[in-house]
């Protein structure tokens, strides 16, 4: 089952259906850095570094090797500058050529199923006219459109990210039939949501060198089954890098508790970040809040420090086998940027039980 990822980043879109048993054939970003990451961490896939919007759909084909009929998923989050515009046609827009690009590439190659995924807020914008719009779009194309918005610590990322995916059925490959979305595995009377403290806790030995040399510079053991999952097939820590803050920023972290924020700290200290996020730690027994593209306002629920690129990387779900390249805060850029790989991998999985009709043990 064969997988194009548009807008594709360092891949955790892509990564969640890897997981799920499909074939990855093809990223595409205009972000060198993020392709490069692409590359590696999928050695068995093309990639291509160029704005999409020079771009026809011959041409992804070409560079993946593969014939329209055999792209079962086209995937992606094409950023949607337009939408803050009201009474034009989201394809009329000329800022929204880049979500006009993944459409002409769905209507060019015609997949299986498209999935695409963008912010929450796009579900109340003018009155729930854009998600209308785009439900128009596609459905103007042949497809059955169902969208949903999806909470990640759901399904098992520690952290309470909410992503809107639509999901488009091609009528006449698959039928008319509406898409179900995956149903939630943790909450409520389910599992229990996974925490900060599940994610992170075996990385705590940072900075001890009594810790790295008893643990052969590598990292604690797992200390929960979370910590089994991501470092099942890792066999070096990657990325693990401290940020060195001063000695004024760790000492004002250091007032703020477990779980805590700015309202935590002397009244005068409030303003010495101009954010409302500024000075938030992480709770220790809870999933994280989004993790952006920027880190420098959010804080390890126990170091007086911003998360390591490894660190979000785990509150993304990206397994520790998954390397990220060029520069510290590109790579923070890349993770931040990402679809966590377990809800899309949750996503993933019920498009193969649909593409596999209905057998998921195929």
């Amino acid at each position: 089952m064969n997988v194009l990822d548009l807008f594709c980043g360092c891949g955790g879109f892509s990564k969640g259906f890897e997981e799920a048993g499909f074939t990855i054939k093809l990223g595409i970003d205009i972000w060198e850095d993020a392709v490069k990451t692409y590359r590696l961490n999928f050695p068995k896939a093309a990639t291509i570094t160029e704005d999409i919007t020079k771009l026809d759909y011959k041409d992804l084909l070409e560079a993946a090797s593969v014939s329209k009929d055999n792209v079962d998923v086209i995937i992606g989050g094409p950023p949607c500058q337009g939408f803050s515009v009201s009474g034009k046609r989201l394809l009329d827009d000329p800022r929204n050529i880049l979500y006009k690009s993944f459409v002409r590439m769905v209507e060019g190659i015609q997949p299986k199923v498209f999935v695409m995924e963008n912010v929450p807020g796009i579900v109340k914008l003018f009155n729930g006219q854009v998600k209308e719009q785009v439900i128009e779009d596609f459905s103007a194309l042949g497809y059955r459109v169902s969208m949903k918005q999806l909470t990640a610590s759901d399904y098992g990322v520690p952290q309470a990210r909410k992503r809107v995916f639509f999901v488009g059925i091609n009528k006449e490959k698959i039928g008319d039939i509406e898409f179900h979305f995956p149903d939630e595995i943790c909450g409520d009377e389910k599992k229990p949501y996974v925490t900060c403290k599940d994610a992170l806790s075996d990385l705590d030995f940072i900075g001890d060198l009594t810790l790295l040399q008893e643990h052969d510079q590598y990292r604690l053991p797992p200390q929960s089954e979370y910590q089994k999952y991501m470092r099942q097939n890792a066999t070096e820590l990657l990325n693990h890098v401290t940020t060195i803050h001063t000695e004024q920023t760790r000492t004002i972290i250091a007032m703020v508790p477990d779980g805590g924020n700015y309202k935590d700290l002397p009244h005068e200290l409030w303003s010495t970040r101009k954010v409302n996020i500024a000075w938030t730690r992480m709770d220790s027994a809870k999933p994280c809040f989004t993790i952006d593209t920027g880190h420098n306002h959010h804080f390890h629920y126990r170091a007086n420090r911003v998360p390591t690129v490894r660190e979000s990387a785990r509150i993304q779900s990206f397994p520790d086998d998954f390397e990220f390249l060029g520069i510290k805060t590109s790579q923070l850029k890349q993770v931040g940027n990402a679809v966590p790989p377990l809800l899309a991998k949750a996503v993933a999985s019920e498009i193969r039980v649909l593409l596999k009709g209905g057998n998921n043990d195929v």
